[in-house]
């Protein structure tokens, strides 16, 4: 998931990135990172925790530079140490670099073997770090033909921000799996990130989308060059509409949030469901039980009261604390609940532990019926492009049919969204990454991974 930013040619340049990565909290809690460069040297600040807790006008002010690169982390590889944090910082031969990288290598397991024999050390256990050797290891005797040729032994999902001392190098996978968006700052800098909600926050103009296979070579009293390292085989990951992006977000020309709404309305065709209100699970599900009760044509509720103050449950390490927060931050409204038959609509369906207590909970407020539908499809297999379900025991889906899950989870029934119901909803006019539903790993995914 995480999430990244750089900002080029601007007087504010860390300011600026962070504010993108507050825009981009949701994508990335554990860590958090920026580095400056003023043409000489390279400034770097990273702490574990939000944008707002390790960031202040005091540490920013130290910041100087007018290229930025940040990140937030969110671990689907390493550690939940700082030196697992990024961006990551190193001296070579031309002199300092940085990097922040959202996406998996998928081969990283491989490559960092090879690259132990021939006698790298490694400082931490994020696949990132080794962009950082093959680079290092280059015998080119300039940064760009370096980068070129660190890229072509990658595989799998990556956004690269690569920051010298006076330059910025973009790099996007060649199936651009995850967002990426360029922008003009209002001082007429440029701005990268993962999401277009980070430019909207500082005021950048949206310019287009990185191509997939493409590099950005950003210097001083210059426009950005673009080269094409790969030939596109544009896959963006469905999961970016169904969960990660805020619902404000531009991906590909495509609003997420009606985008939603759509998946919701299809929903409504491939499992309907005969009930009184239709509520969503807080906040991902809205757009989609909205959709899902126009499709119904029942009425829509906010049946579940969030509270905001308690961090998403997926995106949380270990299960005893997934489990806590269900309980921390959702608040069933018992009038609009109790005596009813109720469909509650949520945008995915992982291990189910989630699940099982809210309709437990809809019961304990006297809900006549609980039937839980999902805006997506079954999730069956692991996705190795930046997602944390590393084993198919893990996914409900792979071992339980939805009649199955139902019992478990203690629902009158579970519906699903289809395959094709999804494909439709977001519109056949690309080649979505599907991985999660259909095992189709297109990018090297089984190189490194037990199934």
């Amino acid at each position: 998931m995480c999430a990244v930013v750089g900002v080029y040619g601007s007087s504010e340049a860390a300011k600026v990135a962070y504010y993108a990565l507050f825009a981009m909290q949701h994508r990335g809690q554990e860590a958090t990172g920026i580095s400056v460069a003023d043409g000489t040297q390279i400034r770097l600040r990273k702490k574990r925790g939000l944008v707002t807790s390790v960031f202040h006008e005091g540490n920013l002010s130290q910041l100087t530079g007018t290229c930025a690169i940040g990140h937030n982390r969110y671990s689907t590889a390493g550690k939940e140490s700082v030196e697992d944090a990024q961006p990551l910082f190193a001296r070579y031969k031309l002199g300092e670099i940085a990097i922040a990288h959202n996406g998996n290598l998928t081969n990283k397991l491989s490559v960092r073997q090879e690259l132990i024999n021939k006698g790298a050390i490694f400082q931490s256990d994020m696949d990132t770090e080794n962009i950082i050797h093959f680079i290092a290891k280059s015998q080119e005797d300039h940064l760009i033909d370096r980068i070129r040729d660190a890229t072509y032994r990658l595989e799998g999902a990556f956004n690269l921000m690569i920051q010298s001392r006076s330059k910025m190098f973009v790099v996007r996978d060649r199936y651009g799996i995850r967002p990426l968006s360029l922008g003009r700052l209002p001082d007429g800098g440029y701005i990268v990130a993962s999401e277009t909600v980070a430019l909207d926050l500082v005021g950048a103009t949206f310019l287009r989308d990185v191509r997939p296979g493409e590099m950005l070579i950003f210097e001083k009293d210059a426009e950005p060059v673009s080269e094409q390292l790969f030939e596109p085989d544009y896959r963006p990951d469905a999961f970016e509409y169904i969960y990660f992006s805020r619902p404000d977000s531009i991906i590909d020309g495509k609003n997420v949030y009606e985008v939603r709404v759509k998946t919701g309305r299809q929903l409504a065709l491939d499992a309907p469901a005969d009930v009184d209100v239709v509520i969503p699970v807080p906040d991902s599900g809205v757009a989609a039980a909205r959709g899902y009760a126009e499709g119904l044509g029942v009425p829509f509720e906010m049946g579940i009261v969030r509270n905001h103050y308690v961090g998403r449950t997926f995106i949380e390490p270990t299960q005893a604390i997934r489990d806590l927060k269900v309980r921390l931050k959702l608040s069933p409204i018992r009038h609009l609940i109790a005596g009813r038959r109720i469909a509650i609509v949520d945008d995915s369906l992982v291990r189910g532990t989630t699940s099982r207590r809210i309709v437990r909970m809809l019961h304990e407020v006297g809900a006549a019926e609980v039937h839980m539908r999902i805006a997506a499809p079954e999730i069956k297999y692991p996705c190795r492009y930046g997602i944390d379900t590393p084993t198919r025991e893990e996914l409900i889906s792979h071992s339980k049919t939805p009649e199955e899950i139902a019992r478990y989870i203690h629902a009158d029934s579970v519906g699903f969204l289809t395959i094709d119901g999804l494909v439709d909803a977001l519109g056949r006019d690309r080649t979505y990454s599907l991985v999660s539903f259909d095992g189709n790993y297109f990018a090297g995914g089984n190189a490194d991974y037990p199934t």
